[in-house]
């Protein structure tokens, strides 16, 4: 009888079958479990929720914007003084920009984020008038003074001032801005804008406080700014004068109760050293 010969096996076949080793006992597959076999595991997800996450304290939306959104809301900003921060404004800016009117939907908070971007603008507008240097040398010369002699906080005043100046066309729109800004859900983001730009004003007027007045400073400087805005939206003069005399006395209030608390810090600071240095002469460790 004829043996029949098999075919040669080529050298990637064999490798193939080599790879193929029996399962063994003690090995389980990764997708049946140990307990059931007809249930599959469920795998942990690979980068697992923080323990710090709650929904009721959501992330605080972005500030950036992109290519479109910006291009929109630039547009949008001429028709403020007219239409007010409104959905109409933004349709408005749609069309000069070159969008179909229902591009608006881009932006999913609407009017706000058209608020958001009248501030955020106009704080780089401040930003880009002190770095040319020509602010503070204009008011100082107005006074007949060197802009290297003013101190932080007159040169905090001059920046208040100036933004305050900024809103003089839309004076009569910011009320509804402000009612805007009060609402529950907007307080959050509204208020990081109000710190973003306290912290910008003292940073460009050279304030290089470490301590603990780097908080003080900020949350005063804010408390003046959102209640001239106020005082803006009643003031019925063309130049803003009443705005910033109210400016002006706020700034005087706030220097005479910065020094009434320095005044008392010092003088509790003096009776305890002095009774530190009594306690010792005494022997007593302390």
């Amino acid at each position: 009888m004829a043996s029949t010969r098999l075919a040669p096996i080529s050298r990637r076949a064999f490798a193939s079958i080599q790879s193929l080793q029996p399962l063994r006992l003690n090995q389980t597959p990764i997708t049946i479990s140990r307990l059931n076999p007809r249930k599959q595991s469920i795998r942990q997800p690979s980068t697992p929720l923080r323990p710090y996450h709650s929904t009721l304290h959501p992330r605080l939306p972005d500030h950036e914007y992109t290519n479109s959104q910006s291009a929109i809301l630039t547009a949008a900003l001429p028709h403020i003084p007219s239409h007010g921060f409104t959905l109409e404004a933004l349709t408005l800016g749609a069309r000069d920009a070159g969008f179909l009117d229902v591009s608006v939907q881009l932006l999913p908070r609407a009017e706000f984020d058209l608020i958001l971007f009248w501030l955020a603008s106009r704080r780089g507008i401040l930003r880009a008038k002190v770095e040319e240097g020509a602010l503070f040398t204009r008011v100082a010369a107005e006074t007949g003074r060197d802009a290297a002699s003013l101190s932080v906080e007159e040169k905090s005043k001059i920046l208040v001032l100036e933004r305050l100046a900024m809103n003089k066309d839309i004076k009569s729109q910011w009320q509804d801005a402000l009612a805007q800004m009060s609402l529950l859900s907007n307080i959050p983001i509204s208020l990081t804008e109000l710190h973003a730009l306290s912290n910008d004003i003292l940073s460009l007027s050279g304030d290089s406080s470490v301590d603990g007045s780097w908080y003080s400073r900020r949350m005063a400087l804010s408390a003046i700014y959102a209640s001239a805005e106020v005082v803006m939206t009643r003031d019925p003069t063309p130049d803003l004068s009443e705005t910033a005399s109210f400016v002006n006395r706020r700034f005087e209030d706030k220097l005479v109760l910065k020094e009434k608390v320095e005044g008392v810090g010092q003088c509790i600071s003096f009776w305890g050293n002095t009774i530190v240095g009594v306690g010792r002469s005494w022997g007593m460790k302390i």
